[in-house]
């Protein structure tokens, strides 16, 4: 063999040994920061949840946050099926966006039906209540569907009549940033609480209004401003509330629960 072969088979030699210890650095590195990106991502949703309930404060500490959550929150299975309270799983471990893909634990949505556009949907879902001496405080309901780029996802929380906002928001998403990323702007959902969900007559009312709300309006209170130059996003968010709060959702169960039924 040449000199010249041979420095070549050293060099692919060399190059292939890299590969195989580079590879398996990073292979342990991920599988040593798996627990720490779990324990993140719970540490965000829980945050969020805390966020859009009115509780805590955005200067908490992990330790703080985790606490008061535990302190102050409870997770609760839901039959979206029959609209009651479950103990078929444990809500605490239970993942609703696992289950929305195991043809066991979910059903394919016509496509007539799917307005938030997330193709399939779980029959359980974990919701958090806040309560007292036994009553409802706080409702919180999880909800996702499709912006632009994205599906959304995020929380609604309301008030114990299960009517009036408390506060809504997400907590991952990939929309357009300064356009349907405004989901995130503090001004935008600070139109929320107060809003109400429902009309007089108990009919599902809640919108997002292209151009901004009329105040004068007699529906102002159920409505909140589009995102500017954001339509699509605006009308991913209108479309994933009147799914996730309308028959298909969680509106038998807010009914059941609303008639202490649940």
């Amino acid at each position: 063999m040449s000199s010249q072969k041979e420095s070549t088979a050293r060099t692919l030699t060399v190059a292939l040994l890299v590969c195989l210890v580079c590879s398996v650095f990073v292979a342990g590195a991920a599988i040593a920061l798996k627990p720490t990106q779990v324990d993140n991502r719970l540490l965000d949703k829980q945050r969020s949840i805390l966020a859009i309930a009115g509780l805590g404060d955005a200067s908490m500490s992990g330790k703080q946050i985790k606490e008061l959550f535990a302190n102050t929150i409870s997770a609760k299975l839901v039959d979206l099926e029959t609209g009651v309270f479950s103990d078929a799983y444990n809500p605490i471990v239970f993942d609703p966006l696992k289950a929305s893909k195991d043809p066991k634990l979910s059903s394919v949505l016509p496509a007539s039906e799917d307005i938030a556009g997330i193709k399939r949907q779980e029959r359980f879902t974990t919701v958090y209540v806040v309560e007292q001496d036994g009553q409802v405080q706080t409702l919180i309901l999880p909800v996702r569907g499709y912006g632009l780029w994205s599906t959304l996802h995020g929380f609604i929380a309301l008030k114990g009549d299960l009517n009036t906002v408390v506060g809504m928001g997400f907590y991952q998403h990939a929309e357009t940033p300064g356009l349907g990323g405004e989901v995130d702007n503090p001004k935008w959902k600070g139109q929320w609480p107060g809003k109400t969900l429902f009309d007089e007559n108990g009919d599902l009312a809640v919108a997002i209004v292209k151009g901004g709300v009329d105040p004068k309006s007699p529906q102002a209170e159920h409505q909140v401003d589009g995102l500017a130059g954001a339509t699509l996003t605006s009308k991913g968010v209108d479309n994933l509330l009147k799914f996730w709060l309308g028959q298909n959702g969680f509106g038998p169960f807010i009914a059941n629960l609303r008639a202490g039924e649940a």
